[in-house]
């Protein structure tokens, strides 16, 4: 039997065993007509007034949305929001489209119409986070735990702050979408630094589909709720990015029912630890880089045994990538073990440095082997993995040295395959 596992825009082909176990999540079914949901959910949204009555005529608005690195169908999504505001009476001149890249880079103009779509960024304003802009970021002091906070003066001194995204399992934030939507999204480099810190990404509790009681998503909690957010708009996917739910409303409701959501149809019980996990990073656009398909990783580390293998399937057709810290930490480092070591010394501080200790945890459990058409071995091993060039052929070699119990997780990070009984790690 053939597998297409998610791999780029075209998919990987892989002959499958019969011994093997391919692990999806049980898929929700698309929505029939998303317009029509999107503008229900907006008149009827989860605790809040519909959206027409939280914004007035000569409000300026701004709509944050994803950036390109996230699956979020936004040429579907914006442009029922866009007509929704204009028939509220909010004028187009009063509406700004705020691209939330958090640290990522900025998309080029190509990328933005490819996003957006043609009519969006020809006549609407469309602006570009930048967490280093001291001009456009506004101090709103500390968190409880005492980090720093600057957020995008744009949004927060807008009339009308619309948050919008997707919702999908996340790997040390629980989920994505909601609060996450201001804090990484559009905050200064700082606050980005610290909620993800070296104590925070080690917390047990900073992990898939865990949300309350983790302090990554609490503090991003607190911080959107301080910036006084208007309207929340998140959708849910299935494999083929056909939305399947909509949910909207109050920032925290809202969301809190997509996770939900996505909960019931994301998580895969399994009653043993794999030999071998083979993983993607879902394809295009997440697996656009190693830095993103990190989170492939994490997913398969789940259900790995310790001592174990991953093989790792993603095109990284933006390589490492260059821009940002990930690939310098890891070449500064030199191991797993260096980047624990790098990273705990105290006042130590890294762009990306959050990944690579992700990374760091899951290759002190497993070794990882990655298949990858968009880089070099020379680019591979410098990030600390294994090249594999043909797995097809690499398979019995694996199950030779790690044994015959090998799972497939064909859509990575979209499943959350779970544990029933988590096996204490020596």
């Amino acid at each position: 039997m053939r597998l297409l596992l998610a791999y780029g825009k075209v998919g990987f082909p892989l002959d499958i065993l019969d011994e093997d176990v391919v692990l999806t999540a049980p898929q929700a079914p698309r929505l029939p007509d998303e317009a029509v949901v999107l503008r229900r959910a907006m008149r009827e949204p989860i605790a809040s007034a519909p959206l027409r009555e939280k914004v007035r005529p000569g409000d300026s608005v701004v709509v944050v949305h994803t950036d390109l690195t996230r699956a979020t169908p936004n040429d579907r999504l914006l442009p029922v929001i866009l007509q929704e505001l204009e028939e509220s009476g909010i004028r187009r001149a009063d509406i700004s489209l705020l691209n939330a890249l958090g640290t990522h880079r900025p998309q080029t103009p190509a990328e933005l119409r490819g996003m957006l779509g043609n009519f969006i960024v020809e006549h609407y304003r469309c602006l570009q986070h930048d967490a280093w802009d001291d001009a456009n970021l506004v101090s709103l002091g500390r968190t409880s735990l005492g980090h720093p906070v600057r957020i995008n003066r744009t949004y927060l001194e807008a009339g009308g702050k619309i948050l919008t995204g997707f919702i999908e399992p996340h790997f040390f934030a629980g989920f994505s979408g909601g609060p996450k939507g201001v804090l990484p999204a559009i905050a200064g480099y700082e606050s980005v630094l610290t909620n993800h810190s070296y104590a925070m990404i080690a917390h047990p509790h900073a992990t898939w589909g865990v949300t309350v009681g983790n302090p990554l998503w609490e503090e991003m909690r607190e911080i959107a709720l301080r910036t006084e957010p208007t309207f929340l708009l998140n959708v849910t996917l299935n494999d083929h990015q056909e939305m399947t739910g909509v949910f909207a409303g109050d920032v925290i409701q809202a969301h809190a029912a997509g996770c939900a959501f996505v909960r019931e149809h994301a998580l895969v019980e399994v009653d043993r630890p794999f030999d071998v996990v083979i993983t993607t990073n879902s394809g295009y656009p997440l697996d656009q880089n190693l830095y993103q398909s990190v989170k492939g990783m994490s997913a398969a580390a789940r259900i790995v045994r310790q001592g174990g293998a991953i093989v790792m399937v993603t095109a990284c057709a933006d390589g490492l990538p260059t821009h940002g810290g990930y690939a310098k930490l890891l070449r500064q480092a030199g191991s797993p073990q260096g980047v624990l070591d790098l990273l705990g010394v105290p006042g130590f501080e890294a762009h990306d440095q959050w990944t690579a200790q992700v990374q760091a945890q899951i290759q002190l459990k497993a070794d990882v082997y990655v298949y990858s058409d968009g880089l070099s071995d020379d680019d591979l091993r410098a990030a600390l993995f294994t090249p594999l060039h043909d797995l097809a052929s690499a398979r019995a070699d694996l199950r030779q040295r790690y044994g015959p119990r090998t799972c497939i997780l064909p859509n990575g990070p979209l499943t959350i395959p779970t544990l029933i009984q988590p096996v204490e790690v020596p």
